[in-house]
């Protein structure tokens, strides 16, 4: 079983579809296997994308400009991005709204839509739903082609989408408006309607004047055998074409195509500059396990639980071996909030988080640490909104050390190896674990804000791990990683 660029590991079966048929289901064993063959599908050599853009429809994220050149051709022009969907029914990746509409966008069913002027002129049969992978997406047009067929395609991955719910061809020399030197805006991640969307884009590509094929933006890579990208600054971008590559955190917007077609951020920031990206995919928590009361934000970051009973969230990427970091911002404190690792085959949304064994938690009200109800002791401080709790797992020794801004609880070392000093918990042997939390409503809703190496917080110091990467408001013990899959490369 494969995944496209480091998906979901979880518990048995949860469909996840790679972003297909819901037809994938990950087990234990493929995480194991997957991790000890060395396969995950992100390479450590080629072109390596440094930064995305985390888009967050709650607060109308989004990149807007008016182009003013005169389009090389609107009859031929190709748009390729990578993405990492929040979770279904995103809506609008990229969107023209005024003039001769343009819009790109998921639709209820997550199926993709291309709209052009009043017409649906394509919908997938094929759907969208993985909130866990990196994709890419390359559509392509030429009208000026007499084969209709030829005047409009879709690709995912590299590979031609040719199944489709809603087929209608665009006419012969018709005009695609996308890259139309008019007044009309031109939105990423929405439209001026409304309709924004979630989750993170990198390496954003427009070509005005070219059908180019997904060769241009992507290839196959030799050892994984995965689509990944290609280093796209050498293309001929035409008058109205862009590349957004957002490694300028105070210009998100940039245009780095030679155009300076610069997009004009629109409650955007600084923090929605992310690591998260196309080569080096970062655990978020696990937005396909949800139940009411549960809501993601900050591209699944973010997690507000407003149900008065108790809702548990883990990562999206399980470990069974090496040391592991996180970080947890409390928002807004919970009533008996435990924060801590479970084996994600003991998962269950609606219940206490050490219930019945399924996580070893630490409280935020007495600071106890808790496991499988008999173990309820004395251990750390109590926490509350505003404290950032660290977590560090080391499943070399299965051993488990809690944090409360930046000093370790009960005298702990992380770096004692079999020792365990001050650990909380002797983690069982032989089982993965993710990262995880349960909530209760109190009076207010609980909220959190999870960092795995790429945070949706600010943060005032800046650490790294000891590969280098992530970015902790506290210092990492060392020997310890942040949850991505180039350092699940890296370690083995």
């Amino acid at each position: 079983m494969s995944k496209q660029n480091g998906g979901i590991i979880g518990p048995d079966n949860v469909p996840t579809g790679a972003f297909g048929a819901a037809s994938g289901v990950w087990k234990l064993s493929d995480v194991t296997n997957y991790k000890r063959q060395g396969t995950w599908p992100v390479p450590l050599s080629g072109h390596q994308v440094a930064n995305s853009c985390r888009f967050n429809s709650g607060s109308s994220d989004n990149l807007s400009i008016s182009l003013s050149s005169t389009v090389t051709n609107n009859k031929k022009g190709t748009l390729s991005f990578w993405f990492k969907s929040q979770g279904v029914n995103q809506q609008y990746p990229i969107a023209k709204s005024a003039g001769t509409v343009f819009y790109l966008y998921f639709n209820s069913s997550s199926q993709l839509v291309w709209q052009n002027a009043s017409t649906n002129t394509r919908i997938t049969s094929q759907v969208f739903r993985d909130p866990t992978a990196w994709g890419n997406l390359v559509i392509n047009f030429d009208t000026t082609q007499s084969t209709a067929a030829n005047r409009q395609k879709m690709f995912y991955n590299g590979t031609e989408i040719t199944s489709f719910g809603t087929s209608s061809d665009l006419s012969l020399n018709q005009v695609v408006s996308i890259f139309d030197g008019d007044s009309g805006a031109r939105q990423i991640s929405g439209y001026t309607g409304g309709g924004y969307w979630s989750g993170y884009m990198s390496e954003v590509v427009g070509i005005d004047g070219l059908q180019l094929d997904p060769t241009s933006f992507g290839e196959t890579d030799s050892v994984t055998n995965n689509w990944v990208p290609k280093d796209v600054s050498g293309l001929t971008f035409g008058n109205n074409g862009f590349y957004l590559p957002f490694t300028n955190a105070s210009a998100l917007g940039e245009d780095f195509s030679g155009n300076d077609n610069d997009f004009t951020a629109n409650n955007l920031t600084s923090l929605d500059q992310s690591v998260d990206t196309c080569t080096n995919n970062f655990s978020t928590l696990n937005a396909l396990h949800r139940v009411d009361g549960y809501s993601f934000a900050q591209g699944n970051l973010e997690f507000t639980n407003s149900s008065s009973e108790h809702r548990m969230t883990n990562s999206s990427i399980a470990v069974s071996q090496g040391k592991w970091y996180a970080e947890v911002k409390i928002d807004s404190v919970g009533q008996s909030q435990s924060i801590g690792v479970i084996n994600p085959d003991n998962f269950l949304y609606n219940t206490y988080f050490h219930n019945a064994g399924r996580g070893y938690g630490y409280k935020s009200n007495d600071g106890n640490k808790v496991f499988n109800d008999s173990v309820n002791t004395s251990y750390g401080n109590s926490y509350t909104t505003g404290d950032i709790i660290g977590i560090a797992m080391d499943l070399d020794n299965y051993k488990l050390y809690y944090s409360k801004n930046g000093t370790f609880q009960n005298s702990g070392d992380p770096t004692s190896g079999s020792t365990g000093t001050g650990s909380a918990f002797d983690l069982a042997t032989g089982v993965a674990y993710s990262f995880g939390q349960s909530s209760q409503d109190g009076g207010t809703n609980p909220v959190t804000s999870w960092n795995f190496g790429s945070p949706s917080f600010a943060i005032s110091s800046g650490n790294v791990d000891s590969s280098g990467m992530g970015n902790f408001e506290y210092a990492v013990p060392s020997g310890y990683y942040s949850l991505c899959t180039r350092n699940l490369n890296l370690i083995g």
